[in-house]
């Protein structure tokens, strides 16, 4: 179906509804590398304009990517809450935006749409919004997930801690934990991105952080970022894993680029849960996404890079995680050209997940080719922190010396806590308090230069 709105009785014709939203998409370099982008701020207007009158009842008759060929598209109409959606079933695209504004969508209310909101409507609404109004909703969203200690809750902030190493160098990742504990960190999980994917490597990533994590019992989750065919069959082997990582996208031929499709995903949630390893929750699963990923295996369909990681939330929602992450601005600057699109993206990305009712994280990153810098970056940062970020990344310095990209670190996390007054998961900030790390409120305490008698015996 063809949609028209007319500026200055200049009429602009946009083909079906994937194409209303792509012209309506704020401007950003993937969707003008796929063409798919408007041709002028005025046409880019006129879509705006048009998608604001759109019901939306719309989106659950016209699939962006037809139902027959693609399963993703099929799991997002057959789970839809038809019963959520009857409070905001009249409501245009734009009417939508004016309720999320409003002081009827509380986070209670929110809560029971989010499985009503399909990913095209959250992507949607979303244009139609400044950066103060994706802020604005989100904090209002409240999101929680639990395994070893629970996630999401409001007034706290988590941080996966990010010890990566370009040799998987066991003494070299410990360093990094134990830095990362020392400031704090690493309530959300303690996650290897390993440089090997031999199976005998990852076993022996996943018994030494397993080994730490009971050692010094840390309420936390442990998680080497490797293959779902291969976490699967170290589970076979008895390996100690806690959670289960995939890099999931929002079509069936880009999740079938990454080796991967919903009943395997769903093979692993089972093989996670099998397990029986949560203490306080049984969230077994780490998603990692970003704008662009469909784009970069040519399986977008034509759909625009946000709408299509709009989609990817509704694989990550069906899996029930523990973490969703967008790594925002890693694929690089072919898809997020500058520190202006990578922020725009990051604020979309944090509003869609939490309006889906994913505990969502953001690794508030770029790549060192792409036009930005770590003042964007502390920008992305402390936007996503008064919007209610469920956690970001820590990693040594903000400088992954394995992945090769600019991210956040444990300093950057203190300085949220301390300007936003958050605290970390709370069995977590138990734990520093038991280990001595942190006083009775909370605050991180000692003298530089000492460490607790568990850090000694650590780095023996």
């Amino acid at each position: 179906m063809a949609y028209r709105h007319t500026i200055d009785a200049t009429a602009y014709i946009f083909e079906d509804l994937r194409d209303l939203l792509a012209k309506a998409t704020p401007p950003r370099s993937g969707d003008r590398l796929a063409g798919i982008a408007a041709d002028s701020a005025e046409q880019m207007v006129a879509a705006r304009m048009a998608l604001a009158d759109l019901p939306l009842q719309r989106f659950l008759s016209e699939a962006v990517i037809p139902y027959e060929t693609d399963e993703v598209t099929r799991l997002i109409l057959d789970s839809h809450d038809a019963a959520g959606f009857a409070p905001i079933a009249s409501l245009t695209v734009g009417g939508f935006r004016d309720w999320l504004l409003s002081d009827a969508a509380t986070t209670e209310t929110l809560r029971s749409v989010s499985r009503a909101i399909t990913p095209e409507m959250a992507a949607a609404v979303s244009k139609l919004m400044r950066n103060q109004d994706l802020i604005l909703v989100a904090r209002k969203c409240e999101v929680r997930s639990a395994f070893r200690n629970t996630i999401g809750l409001r007034g706290r902030m988590s941080v996966r801690l990010q010890p990566n190493h370009p040799f998987d160098d066991a003494r070299g990742i410990t360093a990094s934990i134990l830095d990362g504990l020392l400031l704090g960190s690493g309530d959300a999980c303690i996650g290897i991105n390993p440089a090997s994917d031999d199976p005998a490597v990852i076993g022996r990533l996943l018994r030494l952080l397993d080994d730490i994590i009971a050692r010094l019992q840390i309420p936390t989750q442990g998680c080497v970022l490797t293959h779902v065919t291969t976490t699967l069959g170290l589970i076979a082997q008895g390996a100690p894993v806690d959670l289960v990582f995939q890099s999931v996208a929002g079509t069936e031929a880009a999740n079938r680029s990454f080796g991967v499709d919903l009943a395997l995903l769903g093979q692993a949630r089972d093989a996670g849960l099998s397990l029986g390893r949560g203490t306080v929750g049984n969230n077994v699963m780490y998603f990692e996404t970003g704008q662009g990923s469909a784009l970069s295996a040519n399986a977008h369909h034509g759909v625009d890079q946000q709408t299509c990681e709009a989609r990817a939330y509704a694989v990550a929602r069906a899996f029930d995680p523990l973490l969703v992450n967008s790594v925002v601005g890693f694929i690089g600057p072919e898809y997020l050209y500058d520190g202006k699109e990578i922020i725009r993206a990051g604020l979309e990305d944090h509003f869609c997940g939490k309006l889906l009712g994913l505990p969502i994280g953001i690794d508030v990153c770029y790549t060192n080719h792409a036009e930005a810098d770590q003042d964007d970056m502390d920008n992305l940062l402390t936007l996503l922190a008064a919007a209610g970020v469920t956690f970001i990344m820590g990693v040594p310095g903000a400088d992954d010396v394995m992945l090769n990209y600019q991210s956040t670190s444990f300093h950057d996390a203190l300085y949220l806590r301390d300007l936003f007054g958050l605290k970390r998961a709370p069995e977590f900030d138990d734990w520093l308090v038991r280990a001595g790390l942190a006083g009775a409120d909370f605050r991180l305490a000692g003298p530089a230069g000492q460490l607790p008698d568990f850090a000694s015996r650590l780095i023996a």
